[in-house]
């Protein structure tokens, strides 16, 4: 795809984040419908309505292109163009109504052998009205606005937020080093939308983002506003289908965070 294609792509991207985000306003302080939940899930009706009208808008725009998403498939998932789509990021929290979630859409191209690269990435939080756009090569933005990470190097004032997996085994894993965590950074937050976390870094809010065990569809766009804020997003596959670990930072703790043991 051509630069004119990306930037195409993102226009329909951002129409559909916004779409969809006018629908979670409308819904916030509503009786949620559950279609299923769990010790520490919650899958909403809402989730597929969203989702549905985002694939309505992206196909309109870009019939031929696939999409992946947390609350289903469109197409060959591993076709060389797809959409990563994450319809309501932050679930739980929509559930109870706070407004703390966000919409993720990433446009991904295959680029050597099996390897997806992300091109395009949009993540709306419709309660701030908060809109972050990357196109990769290009500077991130907010609101049209270019943003940056954080410059700081120092564990003991980094602010650091941290999501824990819905699995017991990385549940048990997490909490441990949480434990130590604490003890070294300024503040821990956890806050409960993985892509709202990793824009947060992307603008200097936070220094870093940490998850084991997270899915592609929440960190697929912002991993691309993270890199195109001068971050680094660094992630590697973990059992599990479309299942990573990463450290979003401002690329100067990452490895620093890592050494806690």
């Amino acid at each position: 795809m051509t630069f004119s294609e990306h930037t195409k792509a993102l226009a329909c991207a951002v129409r559909a984040a916004r779409a969809a985000g006018k629908l979670m306003r409308q819904n916030l302080n509503k009786t949620k419908k559950i279609n299923s939940s769990s010790a520490h899930d919650i899958k909403l009706d809402l989730d597929v309505r969203c989702q549905k009208l985002i694939e309505k808008i992206l196909h309109t725009g870009f019939p031929r292109i696939s999409l992946l998403g947390e609350e289903g498939v469109a197409g060959d998932p591993k076709a060389p163009q797809r959409w990563v789509v994450d319809p309501i990021d932050g679930t739980v929290n929509f559930t109870y109504g706070i407004p703390h979630a966000c919409v993720s859409i990433a446009l991904q191209i295959q680029s050597r052998g099996a390897a997806y690269e992300t091109v395009v990435g949009v993540v709306y939080d419709p309660f701030c009205d908060e809109l972050w756009t990357a196109i990769r090569g290009q500077p991130a933005r907010l609101n049209g606005q270019s943003i940056h990470v954080s410059q700081g190097k120092s564990l003991r004032e980094a602010i650091v937020s941290i999501g824990f997996a819905k699995s017991k085994a990385n549940l048990d894993r997490t909490l441990p080093y949480f434990n130590k965590l604490v003890r070294r950074v300024r503040k821990v937050r956890m806050m409960g939308a993985a892509a709202l976390a990793m824009t947060y870094v992307a603008s200097g809010r936070f220094d870093a983002y940490i998850e084991r065990g997270i899915r592609l569809w929440d960190i697929a766009a912002g991993g691309l506003i993270v890199e195109c804020a001068g971050g680094e997003f660094w992630h590697e596959a973990v059992p599990g289908q479309h299942t990573y670990r990463l450290v979003a930072s401002n690329g100067r703790l990452r490895k620093k965070l890592q050494s806690i043991r």
